[in-house]
């Protein structure tokens, strides 16, 4: 008789990143059985990619009585600062923050594990105030097994300088897990690079000399250097941001005898860990958005390997 597969729900999916990571890991051994996001682009993409015909919007707005059963929940969570209301309560109340939602739905559901993504400042923010209170929230609901991780991008196969934080709990006290271990592979831009780009990614002279003006301006004001240029042999780039189809000014790549350019959709995903036959059916100022906007699947697949070993 063949075993089920392991049940997931995919909570502020963007375009499926942490999904496919899992899928990959479990050899597809996996089945998604609620899907939250409401942007309307990244729903796009992910219908593309997933054929799911229906996707939640607004997690808000879904009472908890209304999701399915399941093993693991995976959320990729925005960190809004938790409210002055809270702060006031002595840093106890979740209220009012998109994290209350996947610990209500963890307290109405007891799924076996729980994975959540976030910026790696989440680790600092306010003094560490706001990782504390998630910790002791996620143990108060009965995950006493919660451990925490950032782990890089470019130790897992990616040329990419991403750095996040990540968040693992279990019901079961007595499971040991583990974070994956960096691979020693070596990384280097080429990998990800396309051989023939399209004329319109290389950036204009009038953007080209106001990214050097503000690097020179920023170099004497103390401040960030500003754009970061790279080119093939470079070992990887800076961290691709939701913001890159702006003026793609963190991630510029070196032209002979030309001004340089800027990633394509395609090489966005790649530096994310996408593979090539995921469809981008929107925009390329909306892949540029929602890659940047995803996670690193590399990871999120070393990171699956090592919870799917604990659920049972």
């Amino acid at each position: 008789m063949k075993a089920d597969k392991i049940k997931i729900i995919d909570l502020f999916a963007g375009i499926g990143g942490i999904r496919l990571g899992f899928e990959i890991a479990s050899k597809n051994n996996i089945e998604c059985v609620f899907t939250s996001e409401w942007n309307k682009y990244s729903v796009a993409t992910y219908q593309r990619n997933f054929n799911d015909l229906f996707i939640h919007g607004d997690i808000t707005k879904v009472k908890e009585e209304f999701i399915p059963n399941h093993d693991v929940l995976l959320a990729g969570f925005p960190c809004q600062p938790f409210s002055q209301a809270g702060l006031k309560k002595g840093f106890s109340d979740t209220r009012g923050t998109l994290f209350f939602d996947i610990e209500r739905i963890l307290i109405a559901k007891k799924p076996q594990a729980f994975l959540l993504e976030n910026v790696k400042q989440l680790k600092g923010h306010d003094k560490g105030r706001t990782l504390i209170t998630i910790i002791e929230h996620l143990k108060g609901i009965g995950y006493k097994n919660v451990k925490y991780e950032v782990l890089k991008a470019r130790e897992f196969g990616l040329p990419q300088n991403r750095e996040r934080i990540y968040i693992v709990g279990f019901l079961d006290e007595s499971i040991n897990f583990e974070f994956p271990k960096p691979s020693k592979q070596s990384t280097k831009v080429g990998t990800i690079l396309e051989k023939n780009v399209n004329e319109k990614y290389t950036i204009s002279d009038k953007l080209w000399e106001g990214h050097q003006r503000r690097k020179i301006l920023n170099k004497e004001n103390g401040k960030g250097f500003g754009f970061g240029i790279v080119n093939e042999n470079s070992e990887y780039t800076n961290t691709i941001s939701a913001r890159y189809y702006k003026d793609g000014s963190e991630i510029l790549i070196e032209q002979k005898n030309r001004n340089p350019r800027k990633l394509t959709p395609r090489e966005a995903g790649r530096l994310q860990g996408f593979p090539d036959t995921f469809k981008i059916p929107v925009s390329d100022n909306q892949a540029y958005q929602q890659f940047g906007n995803s996670v690193a699947v590399n990871v999120i697949e070393k990171l699956a390997e090592q919870i799917l070993k604990h659920i049972k």
